[in-house]
C-alpha cells in the first residue's frame, strides 16, 4: 500500500513514475557506454544514440555489430566486418572517426578495450532460427544433437568459439520477416 489516502496514494505512484524515465534512460545509456568501450564517459550517450539509429536505418544486426566493433577497437581494418552489417556500408564510416576519437580520449590501450568491450557484447544468443532447428531435430527425429550443441556454445557466450561461427550468424535476410508465437 502506497498510503491510507486515496489521492496520497496517486500522488506517491505518480512521483515514482517519474523519476522511472530519468534512471531507466542513465542505465540503458551507460550500458550502451559500456558495449562502445566508453566505460564512465558521460557523453556517450549521443553517441550511442546516433549509432542505435544508423543501424536501424540499416538493418544492421544488434548483436553482431557490437561483437564486430570489439574487433574495430583493437583493429581499424576490422571496421570493414562492421560496415558489411549496413544496407550502405558508408552510414557506419562518419560515425566510426566519432567513436575512435572518443576512444582514444578515455586512454586505455585498444587491446585493453576490445577486451572489456568483449565482457559485455556476447558473440552468441539463442537466435530463433537455431533454436527452431534444434525443437524440429528432437521432436521430428528425436535427436537432441543440435540441443547439446546449442547449449555448450550459449554456456559461454562471451568466448570465441571458432567451429561454431555459424551459431553467431543472423538468418537469411536479417530475420525482419519473422514471427514467433511461443515466446521464443
Amino acid at each position: 500500500m502506497l498510503a491510507d489516502d486515496e489521492a496520497a496514494a496517486v500522488e506517491a505512484a505518480e512521483a515514482a513514475l517519474a523519476g522511472f524515465s530519468p534512471r531507466f534512460q542513465e542505465a540503458y545509456h551507460g550500458g550502451l557506454a559500456q558495449k562502445l568501450g566508453l566505460f564512465g564517459d558521460q557523453d556517450a550517450a549521443v553517441l550511442a544514440d546516433d549509432l542505435m539509429a544508423r543501424m536501424a536505418a540499416n538493418r544492421a544486426d544488434f548483436t553482431l555489430t557490437f561483437r564486430r566493433l570489439c574487433d574495430a577497437a583493437e583493429r581499424p581494418e576490422a571496421d570493414a566486418g562492421v560496415r558489411d552489417l549496413f544496407i550502405d556500408p558508408t552510414a557506419y564510416d562518419p560515425w566510426a572517426v566519432r567513436w575512435r576519437g572518443r576512444l582514444a580520449a578515455v586512454g586505455r590501450t585498444p587491446a585493453a578495450t576490445a577486451a572489456a568491450m568483449r565482457a559485455v557484447n556476447p558473440a552468441f544468443i539463442p537466435r530463433n532460427h537455431h533454436v527452431e532447428a534444434m525443437i524440429a531435430a528432437a521432436v521430428e527425429g528425436g535427436d537432441f544433437g543440435p540441443f547439446d550443441e546449442l547449449s555448450a556454445v550459449l554456456s559461454r557466450p562471451y568466448d570465441d568459439q571458432p567451429a561454431h561461427t555459424r551459431y553467431a550468424e543472423a538468418p537469411e535476410g536479417g530475420g525482419a520477416d519473422y514471427r514467433t508465437f511461443c515466446g521464443t
